[in-house]
């Protein structure tokens, strides 16, 4: 996988469910959720979403190379609303994850602050003096013969590149991850991230919603 050329999967949009409060879309792994500086990189999932709801307003961002659930706002008031349950953290997230190694033990929790690392931007750090808290809960769901884990993962908090992160601190990278990977655990041709599944309560009526994106990789 490069970092260095931007070349977006070009495929319809995935569309999970819409009315007129919300959007839920499966985004595709390679594409960045909004656009980047320069022109090379105005290709992104917001301004295709535009192109079927000009109305659409951002609610929270995946990284360009995680694929899965997000929620967009068809409306202001949706748009404060769901915002208001991410940053209180009243959502509730799932992501499926191949990491490098054999995790143990079964299921655990990472509890690491974590800041940008300003000389090498856009990584992300363990920080105890400056970090924010982050928090991130594993479970396991099996060993491959190949030496790798599959684990189910959740964000109790939601930092920039959290779980890639807190996995690497384990000691046991996600595959292909382009940032925090290194030799044969980067040498894959996606990051194994998925944003498998996101529940939230709809922003007019209160009820509760969950929304789930097939895992695209084994």
């Amino acid at each position: 996988m490069s970092d260095d050329v931007y070349a977006p999967p070009d495929e319809p949009l995935r569309v999970i469910y819409a009315d007129h409060a919300v959007l839920v879309i499966d985004k595709p792994a390679g594409l960045l959720t909004v656009p980047g500086r320069g022109e090379d990189l105005a290709d992104c999932l917001i301004a295709r979403v535009h192109n079927l709801h000009p109305e659409a307003l951002l609610v929270h961002r995946l990284d360009r190379d995680t694929s899965g659930v997000i929620v967009f706002a068809l409306t202001r008031h949706a748009q404060r609303v769901l915002s208001a349950q991410f940053e209180d953290r009243k959502t509730k997230k799932a992501y499926r994850a191949r990491l490098w190694g054999h995790l143990q033990p079964k299921e655990g929790r990472v509890d690491l602050p974590l800041i940008v690392d300003w000389p090498n931007r856009p990584r992300q750090h363990v920080n105890h003096d400056s970090g924010k808290p982050a928090v991130t809960d594993w479970k396991v769901l099996g060993h491959d013969p190949d030496g790798t884990t599959r684990v189910r993962l959740f964000p109790l908090t939601g930092r920039s590149h959290q779980l890639r992160v807190h996995m690497q601190a384990l000691g046991h990278p996600i595959l292909g991850d382009p940032l925090y990977a290194d030799g044969p655990a980067r040498d894959f041709p996606r990051l194994m991230l998925h944003a498998e599944s996101l529940r939230f309560s709809h922003p007019e009526t209160g009820k509760g919603m969950t929304f789930t994106a097939p895992v695209p990789f084994r």
